[in-house]
């Protein structure tokens, strides 16, 4: 009888890379998945061992250790960072803690994956690209985890830039809608408080399009002009436990940072770009967009559709020119040839396993790996510059 064949995560002679995580709720899950799976799909130089999780809650990370396929359990960060048996610390903790953990870990001697933003500051992020610059000669790779770089829409879109189908970008415009906020009874959770998350729709979904935008046009911002807003001021405290520094009264607290963020931007090429992050978006639910115009022709990108693109050829004659649908599903699109047979779409989660897969190369390859702290970097550059410039712009009245 013929043996059943062993998937790469468990096959012998590939030298394991084994992974500790911080941090076990929505991107915890998300980096679970993409562990767990991605051995079972791609060719691997390298196989991912789930060694530890960590969270400070006992009950709750052992229930998600269970649930994810981790072998052991960590309470103390620190403790998890200090192992003998990680090889890599995967930060999924807010904003307030990532600089922390991932200077640690560097100087620990272990590779880093740390959600985005990569920080709450310019500063933070500063410290962390420059450790992560000093730990690459010694053999370490540090990645920001920008996973929508790894949708393959999104990758055959920067393919198809970078090999000229558009010609010279003049416009790039790109939002990302959500309506989870709108409901003025939803508590304030960490992410609606600034010494936790940073900023609120601007860094959490600011950032994403930031570096989808820089992605795509394969250069950095290099001038912005933005507005924020935050539409509900106050919110109930979760647990209605009136305490810290956010807590005000009748068990309400206030919200620290913005809803939704609107800027304009420019390439140092002379491309402009636009740019809308919002929470407030009602009937939005994960609409992350985009639309590339240049000389040749113009490409569109709908997360919520998140297997196609739309793609005009300007080069052909105007009586049958217009936008087409491209399914991206065929083997020799980005990250495909490993999947199911063209028209069998992937989804979100799928993006998580591209990210190992692709950090699981670098790391045996000792190269520096995309996006690096480097880029996260520059993201939060541009993230602050919108935010000195929303701070500047005054409310205009009318003259009646």
């Amino acid at each position: 009888m013929a043996q059943p064949q062993q998937d790469d995560a468990t096959t012998p002679g590939k030298p394991p890379l084994r992974v500790g995580m911080v941090g076990y709720s929505f991107m915890g899950a998300a980096h679970s998945q993409g562990w767990n799976t991605v051995g079972r799909v791609f060719d691997l130089p390298r196989r991912p061992v789930l060694a530890a999780l960590c969270g400070r809650d006992e009950a709750a990370v052992r229930a998600a250790a269970d649930r994810h396929g981790w072998a052991s359990v960590e309470t103390d960060w620190r403790a998890l960072v200090a192992r003998d048996d990680i090889d890599l610390v995967d930060i999924c903790t807010p904003g307030n803690s990532h600089a922390e953990i991932a200077l640690a870990a560097l100087a620990a001697g272990k590779h880093v994956l740390c959600e985005k933003p990569l920080a709450n500051t310019v500063g933070e992020a500063e410290a962390m690209a420059e450790a992560a610059e000093a730990a690459h000669g010694r053999g370490q790779v540090a990645m920001v985890g920008f996973n929508y770089r790894r949708v393959p829409a999104i990758a055959l879109a920067r393919r198809m830039v970078a090999e000229g189908r558009l010609g010279a970008l003049r416009h790039l415009r790109v939002t990302y809608l959500q309506d989870w906020l709108v409901d003025p009874g939803f508590p304030l959770t960490w992410r609606l408080r600034k010494d936790m998350a940073g900023s609120g729709a601007l860094g959490d979904l600011g950032a994403h399009i930031v570096d989808v935008a820089q992605y795509l046009a394969g250069a950095p911002l290099v001038g912005v002009s933005g507005l924020t807003e935050t539409f509900v001021r106050q919110r109930p405290l979760p647990g209605a436990a009136a305490d810290g520094p956010a807590a005000g009264p009748g068990g309400l607290g206030t919200v620290t940072v913005d809803d939704a963020a609107l800027f304009t931007g420019r390439f140092a090429a002379g491309t402009v770009a636009s740019f809308e992050a919002s929470r407030f978006a009602t009937g939005r639910k994960n609409a992350l967009r985009f639309e590339l115009n240049g000389e040749h022709g113009s490409l569109a990108f709908d997360l919520e559709r998140l297997n196609e693109l739309a793609y005009h050829d300007h080069t052909e004659p105007a009586a049958h020119a217009g936008f087409r649908r491209i399914l991206v599903t065929e083997p020799d699109h980005p990250y495909l040839d490993a999947w199911w047979p063209p028209g069998h779409g992937l989804g979100y989660e799928h993006t998580f396993v591209h990210q190992a897969r692709d950090l699981i190369h670098a790391v045996a390859e000792g190269r520096r790996p995309e996006p690096s702290f480097a880029d996260g970097l520059q993201v939060q550059r541009v993230l602050a510059a919108v935010e000195e410039s929303a701070g500047k712009n005054s409310v205009y009245t009318p003259v009646s």
